[in-house]
């Protein structure tokens, strides 16, 4: 009999690989296999209970081999007594063979486990091709997108769905999420569209339907536009009829009248901010013009002029040389809000800038730099919530009502920019509005 050595298994066991002669053998020594399986059954077994520290899949495999191997050599076992063989050579795997089945079946179960996770989904899951064909989806696709099971596979999505936005969507990689997108299987539905990138160009599109969440923001929408309009005729009632009242009749009550006062026009300051940011988030679309920089730029000025009332040092540089295309009125009041915040949080003998240059992309960026307080890293990406604080006390100082950066915010997603903050507590803050080539228009050139 010939024995030779098999490969070293995973689990640190070495084990004999015993090949099958069909002819029989003159020599009837004691058969060697007997002590051999023992030995071999042994390793396994221990190499079993090791095998416990790395996970129900070690133990899979070594429980496997333990099986295959007893059975083989317990024929093997007979064919020595007996004198003949009893197995075909050609059907005794080798080691490797062995885990190589036990791995690809535990795979196997695996791949069922996580398509059937997939399929239980709530979101539309669906697996595109590189030409954008359909090559898998869930049950979820079905309801949300319309795909049917045995007859939209292989086709492409963008036809069966029939949308151009969807189209232009992939073709930009989807790098982006996609909101508000409706499908011909329920036109009402309102889904958001996301796309990952997956190995061999092919994209893994997931489709949430958002349409109670855009219900309730729409609700939240009205309700803050129609609780801030009722407030604002009663507000200014209160406020009016402070104003009538002449503290120096009763000059006791003076510090109370004059606080009185201040308050009230900060209340009716935020409800004129709540109507604004309602109507910004309706808004989709703006009403373009021209609008002169160098002009509006010396109003800023002048206007943190009036505001510091000395106290700083201000500064305007204008190197870009021409114009915005937008909304004038929303601007500038965009522009206003960013000089007020940075004379109301710069100390007294600070400096601020108001900068108007040139991008290398053909934009231009809108710049107020202070010399002021300065914001922690961890509260600047809150800065453009709504209420949002940095430090509730110097706000309230300060008169602030919360809502100007949330203002900002929305009036330059309208104009397609940017806005960015730099700061280091100490040193001061930098605020940018960053607009695209396509809303810069040199000076004399009309309005397209």
């Amino acid at each position: 009999m010939a024995i030779t050595p098999l490969t070293e298994l995973p689990c640190a066991a070495t084990v004999a690989s015993i090949r099958v002669s069909t002819v029989s053998r003159p020599d009837r020594r004691r058969p060697a296999t007997l002590p051999l399986g023992i030995g071999v059954l042994g390793t396994l077994a221990l190499a079993t209970l090791a095998g416990w520290s790395f996970g129900s899949a070690a133990v899979a495999m070594a429980t496997t081999a333990i099986i295959m191997l007893g059975g083989m050599l317990w024929l093997r076992w007979r064919e020595e007594r007996s004198g003949r063989s009893e197995l075909p050579a050609a059907m005794i795997p080798s080691a490797s063979e062995i885990f190589a089945r036990a791995r690809a079946r535990l795979l196997g179960k695996q791949m069922h486990a996580l398509r059937d996770a997939a399929n239980n989904l709530p979101d539309a899951v669906v697996i595109l091709d590189a030409e954008d064909r359909v090559r898998w989806f869930n049950h979820a696709a079905e309801r949300l997108l319309g795909l049917v099971r045995g007859v939209d596979r292989g086709v492409v999505l963008t036809q069966r769905l029939g949308s151009d936005i969807l189209t232009t969507w992939l073709q930009a990689d989807g790098a982006t999420a996609l909101d508000e997108f409706s499908t011909p299987a329920d036109p009402r539905a309102r889904l958001s569209l996301a796309a990952i990138r997956l190995a061999g160009n092919e994209r893994l599109l997931i489709a949430r339907d958002v349409s109670a969440l855009l219900h309730l923001e729409q609700v939240r929408r009205d309700f803050v536009a129609n609780v801030s309009h009722e407030l604002r005729t009663p507000l200014t009632v209160i406020h009016g009829y402070l104003e009538m009242i002449d503290s120096e009749d009763v000059p006791s009550l003076a510090p109370v009248l004059g606080e009185m006062r201040a308050q009230s026009k900060r209340m009716a300051q935020i409800v004129e901010d709540l109507l604004t940011l309602s109507r910004l988030e309706m808004q989709q679309h703006l009403r373009d013009e021209t609008v002169a920089m160098t002009p509006l730029l010396a109003g800023l000025r002048k206007e943190a002029t009036a505001l510091s009332k000395g106290r700083h040092s201000i500064a305007l540089e204008d190197t870009a040389a021409c114009n915005l295309v937008g909304s004038s009125g929303d601007l500038q009041s965009t522009f206003s809000n960013l000089v007020s915040n940075a004379v109301r949080y710069t100390p007294a003998g600070g400096s601020i800038t108001i900068r108007w240059q040139r991008e290398p992309d053909g934009g231009a960026r809108y710049s107020v730099i202070d010399t002021g307080y300065g914001i922690p890293a961890q509260h600047l990406p809150r800065l453009t919530e709504r209420f949002y604080r940095v430090s509730s006390s110097r706000s309230r100082e300060t008169g602030g009502t919360g809502l100007g950066l949330s203002i900002v915010k929305h009036v330059l997603a309208l104009h397609q920019a940017q806005f960015e903050v730099q700061s280091e507590p100490g040193k001061g803050s930098t605020f940018s509005c960053v607009f695209p080539s396509g809303r810069v228009r040199e000076p004399g050139t009309d309005d397209e």
